[in-house]
């Protein structure tokens, strides 16, 4: 009598994972460049920009799987940035949005990012390791086709 089970052996190879892709957004150029270099150093594709404006278009061009948001940039604020990228991807796979302050760091500030979109809420300088915890769930999720 045959077994119901399958083996492992005749099932379908798992989906090869791509790298997640991560927008490091910060008006503060050493800022995004030094988190780019630990999300890079970790197997992250990575991508900055360093205004509101900048985000959105690059947000539309590669569609990031998290972005990393400075609330206080020239043009559009990241509260502002937030909101948007929410109703752009509202029910197709939205990205992770962390929110990273040295300046909001009021309890109205949270509950404001919370209302817009934002996942996380972080005070600069945030320690790397807490960001890729943060980070760690996307990468066992992301099949290479998206």
């Amino acid at each position: 009598m045959p077994s119901p089970f399958v083996s492992g052996f005749d099932a379908e190879p798992a989906p090869a994972l791509r790298p997640v892709r991560v927008l490091v957004a910060d008006d503060e150029r050493d800022i995004v460049l030094t988190l780019e270099s630990i999300l890079r150093d970790e197997g992250y594709e990575t991508q900055g920009a360093y205004s509101g404006d900048d985000v959105l278009k690059k947000a539309r061009a590669t569609r990031p799987d998290a972005a990393i948001l400075d609330i206080q940039m020239p043009g559009i604020s990241g509260f502002a940035v937030a909101r948007e990228l929410r109703q752009i991807y509202s029910l197709d796979r939205p990205p992770l949005l962390i929110a990273i302050t040295g300046k909001w760091t009021k309890s109205s500030d949270r509950l404001l990012a919370a209302l817009v979109g934002f996942d996380h809420y972080l005070i600069k300088p945030c320690e790397p390791k807490h960001l890729l915890k943060l980070l760690a769930p996307l990468v066992a999720v992301l099949p290479t086709k998206i």
